[in-house]
């Protein structure tokens, strides 16, 4: 199997959770890549993310929307980028109930004007030219919809069901970059994830939220009755897999990212709690904060990926447990200042 080398690097979205950790992972194991990260530094990004990189050639960072055609064009031209790493999308799935529009223009729209940009400039007639490039899709496993109690794990050939204004795009934009892979040839490969967490997730995540709450001895809301279960997939395994998926992985294809570390969302929480007695207790648990509180529309009970194929092709597999992946979490988040509270802003 052919191996991309990626030389010149354009990676949206940059500045946000998954973003700036992968950012961080390429430049300290590839010497000779140099990194544009293109972030419109809204809510879910920001500058703090990116701190102590090195100065140009090797990293450089632009503000702009990646629905800007114009700005990704001239960006892939006069910086001969070869690859392009796209994290860039609404990803609050609350946010996306209230503002439904919100996730169409940037998951959608937004993903379409790179794939453009990347048609437009890559073009290449000459033999072998497009090897030399490759587009790498960031997407969720919340595609796929929800699964019942005992149903298997999702694989790449699951059908497409997703149940939010945000899964609904995501699973849109997935379908625009395969378009471009079977029409134009575009040399394009895609990843599902399971959910993340680690160091620099936005505090409206889950395990933030959590983490924030125990800090301040505050009520931790558990939506519905916390029996929904999640595949947690520690950050930098993640970061591993897209380096593994980018680098290896067959144009066109897909693979799902998941590390088997399934949990419920109130287990989650207790297991968190469980942490915070050891490292600040308190009279009494800090499992007394849970609190719940009422279900959002929609809600997804299950999800759960298969990462045989990515395991069989590419030979990754995790090597975060979730026991030691959440003690790492929770001490990031400890050794650096409380987000604001909501009141604050």
């Amino acid at each position: 199997m052919s191996r991309h080398v990626p030389r010149v690097m354009l990676v949206t979205g940059g500045a946000g959770f998954i973003g700036s950790n992968f950012i961080r992972h390429e430049l300290h194991a590839d010497p000779d890549l140099a990194i544009i990260c293109l972030d419109k530094l809204t809510y879910a990004g920001s500058l703090d993310h990116l701190g102590g990189l090195p100065p140009a050639p090797r990293y450089r960072f632009v503000q702009g929307d990646v629905s800007d055609q114009s700005l990704i064009n001239r960006l892939l031209a006069d910086n001969d980028v070869d690859t392009i790493v796209h994290f860039a999308a609404e990803t609050h799935v609350d946010r996306s109930i209230t503002d439904p529009e919100a996730f169409v223009r940037t998951n959608v729209l937004g993903t379409s004007a790179p794939l453009e940009a990347a048609r437009l400039v890559w073009h290449d007639p000459a033999p072998g030219g497009q090897g030399r490039r490759r587009f790498h899709h960031v997407s969720t496993d919340e595609v796929y919809g929800a699964l019942g109690a005992g149903a298997p794990a999702f694989t790449e050939a699951s059908a497409y069901a997703p149940s939010s204004p945000y899964a609904a795009s995501k699973a849109g934009s997935d379908h625009l970059v395969r378009a471009y892979h079977r029409t134009y040839g575009l040399p394009v490969v895609i990843s599902n994830s399971a959910n993340n967490y680690g160091p620099r997730q936005n505090h409206e995540k889950l395990i933030p939220t959590v983490i924030a709450a125990c800090r301040r001895l505050a009520p931790i809301p558990i939506y519905g009755d916390g029996s929904q279960r999640r595949d947690w997939l520690y950050v930098e395994d993640h970061c591993r897999a897209l380096d593994a998926v980018l680098r290896a992985g067959r144009a066109g294809e897909t693979y799902n990212v998941g590390a088997g570390e399934e949990l419920a969302n109130l287990d989650l929480a207790r297991r968190i709690c469980a942490i915070f007695d050891e490292l600040r207790p308190q009279d009494t648990p800090h499992a007394r904060l849970i609190t719940f509180v009422p279900d959002r529309p929609g809600h997804d009970w299950r999800y759960a990926v298969d990462s045989a194929k990515l395991t069989r092709e590419l030979g990754w597999r995790p090597r975060e447990r979730l026991e030691s992946g959440l003690r790492k979490t929770v001490e990031w988040f400890l050794a650096r200042p409380e987000p604001p509270r909501a009141a604050d802003r």
